[in-house]
């Protein structure tokens, strides 16, 4: 998907689908909101998605998902999510997906690129939910290997993985790691009031959410959580700030 300037907005300039993944458009007159959507309901071994989104220059463009995904069982080899985002000079993007939910015997490997122009502003943001709580679920068997990259004109500006293999909830149970939590946030703030709004988000955050200044306009924040009620309850009135309160509308349906 290719984004571009018309007029005051954002329109699109190219467009291309096939497979499982679909994507709607919301009714904004400030920007481009797409609404993600796996057809399938969820991933599972052998399942491929693709994803490349190029901002164009001068534009703003929201992109979220409808629901949260879902990793299931992996009877046969790993589900695999490449993500590669592109924003252009003077253009904002909001990537900010829905919870993604870890099963009992997932095996998902997930990566996410960004690449920024000198004058792009950015929000990405990840959260994971470890198995689902409300079930009586663990995580005792399952892999999740996630990785974000960031580059700005070319250059590194923020790196991040992680990886469970085997009993994930004892991994999440360690004190150093995270302290029993069952969810958990990776969000990355690129903007000239980056400084500004970490001050302001470090005074809201739980005992368990932390938030940094890596560059004077570059802010990294993780969140634990018990599970994704509470993930939610902290992480909600931070998107709203970070967006300006224009978070898209799936995130509260």
């Amino acid at each position: 998907m290719v984004a571009k300037r018309v007029g005051a907005t954002t329109g699109l300039n190219s467009f291309q689908t096939s497979g499982c993944l679909k994507v709607l458009f919301g009714r904004n007159p400030s920007r481009l909101d797409a609404i993600l959507i796996n057809t399938s309901g969820g991933l599972t071994g052998g399942d491929k998605i693709d994803l490349t989104l190029d901002t164009g220059d001068g534009t703003c463009v929201s992109a979220t998902t409808q629901a949260a995904e879902r990793a299931y069982r992996a009877k046969d080899g790993w589900a695999n999510v490449s993500t590669q985002l592109s924003v252009g000079e003077d253009s904002t993007l909001f990537w900010v997906p829905q919870e993604l939910i870890l099963f009992q015997g997932a095996a998902l490997k997930r990566k996410l690129r960004c690449d920024l122009a000198p004058t792009a502003r950015a929000l990405i943001v990840e959260p994971v939910i470890f198995g689902r709580a409300l079930m009586g679920e663990t995580l005792t068997n399952a892999a999740f290997h996630d990785r974000i990259d960031i580059n700005r004109a070319g250059a590194p500006l923020y790196r991040d993985a992680i990886r469970f293999d085997g009993d994930v909830h004892r991994h999440l149970s360690q004190t150093a790691v995270g302290a029993g939590a069952g969810a958990m946030a990776s969000l990355i703030y690129v903007a000239p009031d980056a400084e500004a709004m970490c001050a302001d988000i470090r005074q809201h955050l739980p005992a368990t959410g932390g938030a940094t200044l890596l560059q004077p306009d570059v802010m990294a924040l993780r969140l634990l959580a018990e599970d994704s009620m509470a993930l939610r309850t902290a992480l909600l009135p931070i998107l709203d700030r970070l967006t300006h309160t224009t978070l898209p509308a799936s995130w509260r349906l």
